[in-house]
This record gives structure tokens, C-alpha cells and sequence, in this order.
């Protein structure tokens, strides 16, 4: 909103500074011309970010104290040099959905916002205010990156890109990548694409081959979105070079393999768990992401409401029992299973862990990953582990009737088992086992709690927007317009801003459904009832479903009504 007041009242009104000193510039300006802002800067009455925020009121627009390297597409400076962009104080940040995001330290200077619109095709302008060191800082950044891929590329051209060039130049992939300086093109770009991903907390990379280009893409924040495309000439290089990071074979183009590399970045240590597989047009390869320094285990970080919380750790100290985590791949089952083994883990209790793979190391736990190849399963695994008279085993995952089987009598003979199962809520994990072959009289004695998980985008809180929920929306949520809650509750929007990439969000949290067993609920399980009325009966025993904690979360400003409809389900029973 625009605010009619001159930047002198302003700055008095907010307390930044005193009446007599604004006299004082606006004599000077009078003698000797000059902006009011800049004359109060000069005479140390006020700081520039403060005469900043002060325009940034006036004008109606947003300020940022700093522009991250991240944050700045290098692709769009492209079209200005660094003259101009100095000169005009100007930098395009972002062009999103036909809106273009420009840092200025001028806003007066509204020839260079006229100019960007017409480089950019007629694109709508979006400006936010930093202070000039900030921009310049900004420029110089942006037009280095963009000076370094421009030579990349160049190099790429001149044909410095051969496997044999490649496997000449390797150096050890342990050492932190942002250091390396002298390495092939090829090599530049694979580290660059890494370092890229690891600062935009991607949780994977996607290098794809089409027909035509090779295409590299990030999953951030559960969502997919194109980096760059390449040269299909580089396919081969890009390929061999990865899979040589991971200790591939790279002669075998026909078969999947599975890898691991580990790298520095920045002096953070990341692990990225390998994937290739042979496509119509090449090899596809997918590499997760595990930042092990991001990652706090604590139940507490986790997106669960403070009943859920409460609840799991009682489970986890159970001294026998099944608990199980449910949900599809990467919505954070094994992070959710390794918080609960660290709230329990001490020198008193042996805990030991099977998985494929193991993605965290974690101290004072015993842990093992299967092995195909020589027929190490998890039912191998498990039956092993008992011997060693373990008090909890986490197995990574129960896919079969044999691993099923083991880990009931494992929780009826004593010991606490923790996995994961791959169903759509807590109810249905229930009928996923008695398909498998389990007795359902062995589920309702040894399982004692069943969580069901999402992940969900978190709005980014520098740019929401209230919003007032639709009569559709709040039916979606399970919501009337009676609900008293509703009374204190702020509804939100994505909107989009520099800060979070102009997508509206930053970062996820969880979503939960926790059933734990009551006498109903077994003598239904028993009775081969379908997962429909066990969760009926659940939800009559006080059990918060996905779609209600999502309702919360957006009652509580955290996500969007869209956002919880995208992951759990709007047609849940009632």
C-alpha cells in the first residue's frame, strides 16, 4: 500500500530519527540540492537501509536486506551488460508466469524498469528495493556466474569433453567440489549442477535424455523443475562422468545399477544415493540427496502436532510391538523412524537396523544393509538380527510374507520392531498384510500403532497472502463455516517473491495420521473388516485423519487449502 507521507515524516513518526535533524537536510537541500534520504545518510542522523524502508513505505514495495547467489537467475543478465545494469541500478532476478522480478536500489528510475519490460517481452515488472552495496554485490555475482558458464560452454564446443579427457582429469570425489578449479568442462559442469542442487536444498537430480538435448531437472520441495537443457553431444560425457563418481560400471549401458557418492560441498558433507537405467534414448540416472548435516532427527522438528508427539513417545519405549510408518516414497518414513531410534537411543538399550540402503549413520546403533546379490534380504537380516539379542530392530521395509511373519513373532517374543509399509493411510496397512498372508490375529496382538505420513509444502512467510476460504475450499478441508475455530484462524495464499524462488513456498513439514489400536479396532481387524470401517472406527476413537491435520495446518497460516488437497486424499470417508 502507498503511503502519501514524505520520507522525512516517515522516518520521525517510525522513531528513526529526530525532527530537527530532517530540518536540518531539508535546509541543506535547499542551498545545495540533493535527495532528503541521502542528505540524512550523510550526516549520520539515519542508516541507508532505514532511508530504504522508509522509500520502500512510501512506495508500496517490499525490501530485502539481501540478495542470495541462489536466488538470481543467471540465464536472464544474459540480455544487459554489467554497465547498464550498474548504472540503471537494476538486476532481473526471477521471471516467473510472465513476471518478472527485478532488484533496484532506484526505484525513481523507472526508464530501466520501461527497458527491462521490453527485453524481457512485454513482461510484467516486479520491483523490490535493496540498498546499492547490496545490488552491486548482486551484479557482480551474477555476471561472474554467468562470465564462468559462458567458458564452460565455450570449452564444451572446442570438443574438451571426451570420456578419455574425463577419466585423465579425475581427482578424488571426497574432496569439498567448490574447490576444484582445473577440471575438465565436463567435470565443471556435473560439479556445478551438485553444488547448484546442494544449495537450493534439492532432495534429488534428474539427468534425462531425450531425443534432441539432455534434459537436468531438481525436485525441490517435492516438486520437479527444469535447470538446463544441454547438448545431446554431451550425453555420453555427463554420463560416464557421474557413474564414475558412483564406482559404476560404465561399459554396462544395458542393465540398471545402483550407486553411491559421497561429496562436500561448501564443507557440508552429502551423501546422494545413484540410480541409472537404460532409456529408448540413453542412460536415465536419479541422485538423491542426503544432507546429513540439514537433517535434526527430533520428533519435535517433524511437522507432528504435540498430541502425535506424546504419543510416539510412548510407542518407541514400548517394550514389545509393531510400529509401523506408512506412506509413499519420499515422504519421509525412514527420517521419522530414525528420529524415534534417537529419542530412544542410550548405552542401556541394543538396537539394530536393517535397510536398503542405510541413508544415515547413526551412532551407538548396529546397522546393516541387504544385499540381492548374494540373497541377504530383510527376512535374512531380521532372523539374523534376533540372535543377537537386540531390544529394538528397525527393518527398513516389510514387502513380503516371510519379513511379515518374522517381525510378528519378533514383537510377540519380545522385542520392539519398527518398519515401513507402503499403503495409503493407517487402516489400509491392516489389509495390505492380511493380503500378504498374515494371520489376523497375530496383527492384532503384536501391532501397536501405525502412523501415516505426507509431506506438504510450507508457505513462505515473506511473501503470503491472507486469504478467505471459499465455502468449496473449507468442504474439501472437512470444514463448516460454523467450526469455532474458524473465528481465530488466518487462511493464506502462495503468492512468490526472491526469497523462496517465486514459488510461494519454502521448505515442507509433515502431515500425520497416528492410529493406535483400540479393543474395537483389533476385534474388527480379526474379523477381516475392510480398511473403510476400520478407519471409521478409528476416527470415532478420536484418531486426527491426513485431510483434518491439514485443515489445521492451513487454519495455522502454515500451507495452502491446495496444497493439502494435492497430497491427501479430498474424498475421505467420513
Amino acid at each position: 500500500m502507498i503511503d502519501p507521507r514524505l520520507i522525512g515524516e516517515i522516518l520521525v513518526e517510525d522513531g528513526l530519527c529526530s525532527a530537527e535533524a530532517v530540518e536540518s537536510a531539508l535546509k541543506q537541500q535547499t542551498e545545495r540540492g540533493g535527495l532528503t534520504g541521502e542528505l540524512l545518510v550523510g550526516q549520520g542522523s539515519v542508516t541507508k537501509l532505514q532511508v530504504l524502508e522508509a522509500l520502500g513505505k512510501q512506495l508500496g514495495l517490499t525490501v530485502h536486506q539481501k540478495i542470495e547467489d541462489d536466488q538470481i537467475d543467471v540465464s536472464l543478465v544474459g540480455k544487459l551488460s554489467m554497465g547498464y545494469a550498474k548504472d540503471s541500478e537494476v538486476l532481473p532476478i526471477r521471471l516467473a508466469d510472465g513476471v518478472l522480478s527485478v532488484a533496484t536500489s532506484n526505484p525513481m528510475m523507472t526508464s530501466a524498469l520501461d527497458d527491462l519490460r521490453v527485453l524481457f517481452d512485454g513482461a510484467r515488472i516486479e520491483p523490490f528495493l535493496v540498498t546499492q552495496d547490496v545490488l552491486n554485490t548482486a551484479i557482480n555475482h551474477a555476471f561472474d556466474r554467468r562470465a564462468r558458464a559462458d567458458q564452460v560452454v565455450g570449452d564444451m564446443e572446442k570438443g574438451d569433453s571426451g570420456v578419455a579427457d574425463i577419466a585423465l582429469e579425475l581427482e578424488d570425489a571426497a574432496k569439498d567440489i567448490l574447490d576444484e578449479d582445473d577440471e575438465a568442462p565436463i567435470i565443471r559442469l556435473v560439479n556445478s549442477v551438485l553444488n547448484q542442487a546442494a544449495k537450493e536444498r534439492a532432495s534429488d537430480v534428474h539427468i534425462e535424455p531425450m531425443e534432441k538435448y539432455v534434459l537436468i531437472r531438481f525436485r525441490k520441495d517435492g516438486v520437479l523443475k527444469e535447470v538446463v537443457r544441454t547438448s545431446k553431444k554431451f550425453q555420453p560425457s555427463i554420463t560416464s562422468r557421474v557413474k564414475i563418481m558412483g564406482n559404476l560400471n560404465i561399459a554396462e549401458k544395458r542393465m540398471p545399477q545402483d550407486g553411491r557418492i559421497r561429496i562436500k560441498v561448501a564443507g557440508r558433507d552429502i551423501d546422494l544415493r545413484l540410480s541409472t537405467i537404460p532409456t529408448a534414448h540413453g542412460e536415465r540416472i536419479v541422485m538423491r540427496l542426503l544432507d546429513k548435516g540439514s537433517t535434526t532427527l527430533d520428533l519435535k522438528t517433524l511437522g507432528m502436532r504435540a498430541e502425535v508427539v506424546e504419543a510416539m513417545a510412548q510407542l518407541v519405549h514400548r517394550p514389545n510391538g509393531i510400529l509401523l510408518c506408512t506412506g509413499p516414497t519420499g515422504s519421509g518414513k525412514t527420517t521419522t523412524l530414525y528420529s524415534a531410534l534417537t529419542s530412544i537411543n542410550n548405552p542401556d538399550i541394543n538396537i539394530l537396523t536393517i535397510e536398503d540402503p542405510v541413508e544415515y549413520q547413526l551412532e551407538g546403533i548396529g546397522q546393516m544393509q541387504v544385499n540381492p546379490k548374494i540373497d541377504f534380504t530383510f527376512a535374512k537380516g531380521l532372523r539374523a538380527t534376533l540372535r543377537q539379542d537386540p531390544d529394538v530392530v528397525l527393518v527398513g521395509e516389510i514387502r513380503d510374507l516371510e519379513t511379515a511373519e518374522i517381525a510378528v513373532q519378533a514383537a510377540l517374543t519380545g522385542h520392539l520392531v519398527l518398519s515401513t509399509v507402503h499403503t495409503n493411510d493407517a487402516a489400509s496397512t491392516y489389509t495390505r498384510m492380511v493380503d500378504m498372508g498374515v494371520e489376523p490375529f497375530l496383527l492384532s496382538s503384536s501391532i501397536v500403532g501405525i502412523l501415516a505420513q505426507r509431506l506438504i509444502r510450507v508457505l513462505c512467510r515473506d511473501c503470503r497472502v491472507p486469504h478467505l476460504p471459499t465455502d468449496l475450499e473449507l468442504e474439501q478441508l472437512g470444514l463448516k463455516r460454523s467450526d469455532p475455530r474458524l473465528k481465530t484462524a488466518t487462511f493464506y495464499r502462495a503468492k512468490g517473491c526472491p526469497q523462496c524462488s517465486m514459488s510461494g513456498y519454502a521448505g515442507r513439514s509433515g502431515l500425520h495420521e497416528l492410529l493406535i489400536p483400540n479393543e474395537e479396532i483389533k476385534r474388527l481387524v480379526v474379523s477381516k473388516s475392510d480398511a473403510g470401517t476400520i478407519k471409521r472406527a478409528a476416527v470415532a476413537g478420536g484418531m486426527a485423519t491426513l485431510r483434518d491435520d491439514g485443515a489445521q495446518k492451513c487454519m495455522g497460516g502454515f500451507t495452502t487449502v491446495e496444497e493439502v488437497m494435492r497430497i491427501a486424499n479430498a474424498d475421505e470417508e467420513e
